[in-house]
């Protein structure tokens, strides 16, 4: 069904309805402010849930859960981690092994409401200009967080770390963090569309090499659906993910196996064609479509 309207998603919400459109953006919002909220009901009430923070928490004084980014940097820092933490840090890395690394930045990442509010504040006022930084400039990011940890002997990152920002702000009082945060709003706003999630933030990257092997993915079971609406790329956060698996480049099979997709769901939600899905790593049949033609891949 065609619409006037241009904005991504359109379709979908004529094909399928609003909710399940947005089904997959809910669910995220919810986990986001979900796991928030369990943070800071223990300083805010009293109602100690979870200890910690996203570097290392302990929940229901049972659960230890420690970030691997943290713990790598302690090691380089010469700092021996608690075998609490070393526990933790296994639970989370088999976690994110099953589900996608970089889901910690869809679903979890505190962060990431902000910078989507922004782009979808630069689609509403039209700005189309954008700054030219490499994706790869991440991993170089990376690599700095972690030379600055050995030459340090601190975990000097989570010093200016937006999301350790935001945590300490909420609890202590935000600070300096609102202007570490406004930062990465007005850069995400007005400099480059998906700046710093896509293009700068060493958390990702890191996430993101966990990712590579991870079990879940976004399929494909209907892509001879697709119509080229160009939905799904106007949404995702990682839009170089979906062309191989979408157009069959170089024989890919009709699974994203690409490491910094970060499985939230939108292309789900906006395609009316129902093009895409969640599912594993391994099943990867296409799904024959009525009244599509089905062509071999060139």
């Amino acid at each position: 069904m065609k619409t006037s309207d241009t904005r991504p998603g359109v379709e979908a919400i004529a094909a399928k309805g609003w909710l399940a459109a947005h089904k997959w953006l809910i669910l995220r919002r919810s986990s986001q402010i979900g796991i928030l909220l369990l943070f800071l009901v223990g300083p805010w009430f009293g109602l100690w849930i979870v200890k910690g923070n996203l570097n290392f928490s302990y929940t229901l004084s049972f659960l230890p859960l420690t970030d691997p980014f943290i713990i790598l940097q302690s090691l380089l820092a010469r700092q021996a981690p608690e075998k609490l933490a070393l526990i933790g840090v296994t639970i989370v890395v088999l976690f994110y092994l099953l589900v996608g690394g970089r889901s910690y930045c869809s679903w979890v990442c505190p962060v990431n409401p902000l910078t989507d509010f922004a782009y979808w504040l630069r689609v509403r006022l039209g700005l189309k200009g954008s700054a030219h930084i490499s994706r790869p400039t991440r991993y170089w990011m990376l690599g700095m967080t972690l030379v600055a940890a050995a030459v340090t002997g601190s975990i000097a990152w989570e010093m200016v770390n937006p999301v350790s920002m935001m945590h300490r702000g909420l609890i202590f009082g935000l600070g300096l963090a609102w202007a570490v945060l406004l930062a990465v709003f007005l850069f995400d706003l007005f400099v480059m569309r998906h700046g710093w999630c896509g293009h700068l933030c060493p958390v990702g990257a890191f996430y993101s090499l966990i990712g590579r092997y991870s079990l879940t993915r976004i399929k494909l079971p209907a892509r001879a659906a697709c119509n080229d609406c160009m939905d799904c790329f106007a949404v995702c956060p990682e839009p170089q993910v979906i062309r191989p698996a979408l157009k069959a480049i170089a024989g890919t099979p009709p699974v994203i196996l690409e490491a910094n997709c970060t499985n939230c769901g939108r292309c789900i939600d906006v395609c009316s064609k129902d093009v895409f899905a969640f599912g594993t790593r391994f099943n990867t049949t296409v799904a024959p479509v009525t009244g599509v033609p089905q062509t071999a891949p060139k």
